[in-house]
């Protein structure tokens, strides 16, 4: 008698498309995660536990959703495991059963635990493979697969580092100019270097152990939360710019980068959060944006000066070459009066820059002066006063910026216009009055609005230390400076 052995039963479908013809609430309801791949290795069906195994739900309409559908697949001794590599791989290809194989699975959000699949070809009447089936469990918590998972695998993109480098890391962390804190995922601050001090003003042992809300104003707490939530769906958290509280109570512009800290199996534990002062790079932007204002409002003036000092001296020339001469001079005049409206960028020789403001009001006034005999536009009255340094740059603006707008809209704009310029010293201040005479009927709305006069508000307010007014009265504008003496020497 011949006595035959055979292999294990194999499961056997007309079509793997048409075969397992169980409901899915059905396959829902069971322990463990299962899923079907055809003979191309598409996935086919999954139920809900594989799902949750594998933290995603593949989509089975993708072609690219192959052999599993896990993120990341890894070997027990750490090393990558291609999906085309997969067990599942192996039998589709063999035709060979797999039992309980350990693989490791990763996680959209990083994680990764083990589990033990077992997986069985499905064959038609021939002995055809036309597909394969996986029944896989999760056995992380077994205490000797926590134990293989953290010795063989280290989390994603980390690696353990020699004794030196872990003694250079914490050296760069502790000299770090940088604020570096380390969170747990509830927020609570569980490091905090010598950065992260001089910054916010808090020693270690003021805030270890204590909510990194006590940074944070009331008005950015959804900041946090919505840190905290990313970190625990392993999402990225882009690099931002915010406020933080320092133990003061002043706040401070930072610019924030977080990112998160993983354990040995690759779930998310906490953050890392490096916290930079950002203070001075928004002032330099905030100034950087003033300048090109100011060069803009600036290049629009000339165009419209030049037009008038252009229709100015063609009023009083008799031939065309009096009126070319009267534009270069007036042009060269405008000019230099330009000259003392710049900051001083080199910062070198702010300090020797020194005049008077009788200087001042000349220069100014000097491209729109009048030939012959006919009655000068300008006139200034007050006593001899010195002006030195950054002051002479903050005066002469605001002389070009009156005479300017007058130009435009005041007394100058008009034949017959002129400009009083009176000033006197009473208790250390400078008084300064600009009366306009002659000029059309005053409109306020033109001298409320646009850069100009929010560049006169912070010259005065800012630079000066002063205060300025104005009032529009039927004869013209009028404008009263009044400044400490102070700040002009």
């Amino acid at each position: 008698m011949t006595t035959s052995i055979a292999g294990p039963p194999r499961l056997r479908v007309v079509g793997v498309e048409h075969g397992l013809d169980v409901p899915d609430r059905i396959l829902d309801l069971l322990d463990a995660a299962i899923y079907v791949c055809n003979r191309e290795g598409r996935l086919i069906r999954f139920n809900r536990r594989a799902a949750e195994l594998w933290g995603r739900r593949p989509n089975l309409d993708n072609p690219e959703e192959r052999f599993c559908g896990s993120y990341g697949l890894y070997r027990p001794d750490g090393g990558q495991l291609p999906h085309a590599e997969c067990p599942m791989a192996d039998v589709l290809r063999s035709g060979e059963p797999v039992i309980d194989q350990k693989v490791v699975v990763e996680r959209p959000d990083g994680s990764r635990i083990v589990i033990l699949v077992n997986i069985e070809a499905i064959v038609d009447n021939l002995g055809k493979v036309q597909g394969a089936i996986n029944c896989f469990t999760d056995v992380t918590d077994r205490r000797d697969e926590r134990s293989d998972l953290q010795l063989a695998i280290p989390a994603p993109g980390q690696h353990p580092l020699p004794e030196h480098a872990a003694q250079q890391l914490a050296a760069i962390i502790t000299s770090s100019d940088d604020a570096i804190i380390s969170n747990d995922t509830n927020g609570i601050v569980v490091s905090w270097n010598a950065g992260a001090e001089r910054l916010f003003g808090y020693v270690a042992d003021d805030v270890i152990g204590k909510p990194v809300t006590i940074l944070i104003p009331s008005d950015r707490l959804g900041e946090e939360e919505t840190i905290l939530e990313k970190l625990r769906l392993g999402e990225h958290v882009s690099n931002f710019d915010t406020i933080r509280r320092r133990r003061d109570g002043s706040l401070v512009e930072i610019s924030l980068t977080v990112s998160s800290v993983r354990d040995a199996f690759g779930r998310v534990v906490g953050a890392s959060i490096i916290a930079r002062d950002v203070t001075e790079r928004k002032r330099a932007q905030e100034r950087q944006t003033l300048l090109l204002r100011e060069i803009n409002h600036r290049v629009k003036n000339v165009f419209a000066l030049s037009s008038s000092l252009a229709t100015l001296a063609a009023r009083y020339a008799k031939t065309p070459a009096d009126m070319a001469a009267a534009l270069q001079s007036r042009l060269g005049a405008l000019s230099r009066a330009h000259d003392l409206t710049l900051h001083d960028l080199s910062r070198a020789s702010t300090a020797d820059k020194a005049t008077t403001l009788h200087a001042l009001v000349d220069i100014n006034a000097s491209p729109y002066a009048l030939p012959g005999n006919v009655p000068h536009r300008f006139a200034a009255k007050g006593p001899d006063v010195q002006i030195r340094g950054s002051a002479v740059t903050a005066f002469a603006l605001l002389l070009h910026e009156f005479a300017t707008n007058a130009t435009k809209y005041g007394a100058l704009s008009s034949p017959n216009g002129r400009i009083d310029v009176e000033w006197s010293i009473e208790d250390g201040k400078l008084d300064l009055v600009w009366r306009e005479h002659g000029g059309p009927s005053p409109d306020s709305t033109l001298h409320n609005e646009g850069f100009g006069s929010r560049l006169i508000q912070a010259t005065v307010a800012g630079q000066l230390r002063g205060k300025i007014a104005r009032e529009w009265t039927p004869s013209g504008l009028s404008i009263n400076i009044i400044v400490p003496l102070c700040v002009l020497a």
